[in-house]
């Protein structure tokens, strides 16, 4: 039997009195990595945001760990479990290391060992968690900036991590670090969901492709089938494998 952590089932959801999900369905088994491609306008975008709280499904389904999240509030959804690495930079810069990943812990800030305890955790997965703890954020990389953003979803020990184009505008030594962190991630147990601008890196760390198109899944696999398929090459990675966003 498959350990599911997230199912979408006949997802409808837009903006104003339009769809962007037309009946969208999408299953994440626990302690993988899957990673969505399609072109602009396919929905991706909207993906998270309904799965996050910020957007309330007109119809389906949306389960995590067998409860009904569809229609919660984003704090509801946070607090189930369910963290977001924003495309957007979102680090305060004149605020320290310690200070910014520690906001993530803001719903348990009273209990202090408990907070400690995950303050621990995250460190011992990004180091300059402690290591430079009290340089601030404006200070760092586009590289560095990111690992801090990722440390500080993982303050509520979230068991589902949303990851929206994670390697945007990073270096190749940036981009290899969190590749690193999200295969850190998937091992430790949990689920990762990622939209991936750079398509051949999206592949190459999840373990499932899937393929959307007019706010439906068209093709879900197994990612290094998805990507070696030629005719999703050619539409997605571009010609010669060339990604594209």
């Amino acid at each position: 039997m498959r350990d599911l952590a997230l199912t979408m089932s006949g997802v409808e959801a837009g903006y104003g009195g339009g769809l962007v999900l037309q009946g969208l369905n999408l299953e994440l088994e626990r302690g993988t990595v899957t990673c969505i491609v399609g072109p602009n306008g396919a929905g991706k975008s909207t993906v998270f945001r309904v799965i996050s709280g910020l957007l309330k499904p007109r119809k389906g389904s949306v389960l995590f760990g067998g409860k009904e999240i569809g229609g919660l509030s984003p704090g509801e959804i946070l607090r189930s479990g369910i963290a977001q690495v924003p495309q957007n930079r979102a680090l305060f810069p004149e605020m320290t290391i310690h200070e910014n990943v520690l906001l993530g812990g803001y719903a348990i800030r009273r209990d202090r060992a408990l907070l400690k305890e995950r303050l621990a955790m995250v460190a011992d997965m990004v180091p300059m968690v402690v290591e430079r703890a009290r340089e601030h954020a404006g200070n760092l990389s586009g590289g560095q900036r990111r690992m801090v953003e990722i440390a500080r979803a993982l303050m509520l020990d979230p068991a589902l991590v949303l990851m929206d184009e994670p390697s945007l505008g990073l270096d190749p030594k940036s981009v290899a670090k969190v590749a690193e962190l999200v295969r850190t991630m998937a091992t430790g147990g949990r689920t990762v969901l990622l939209i991936e601008q750079n398509v051949r890196l999206g592949m190459n760390l999840a373990t499932q492709g899937v393929v959307m198109e007019q706010g439906q899944v068209r093709l879900t696999g197994d990612a290094a089938g998805i990507a070696d398929n030629p005719e999703i090459a050619t539409m997605y990675l571009g010609k010669a494998g060339k990604p594209t966003t």
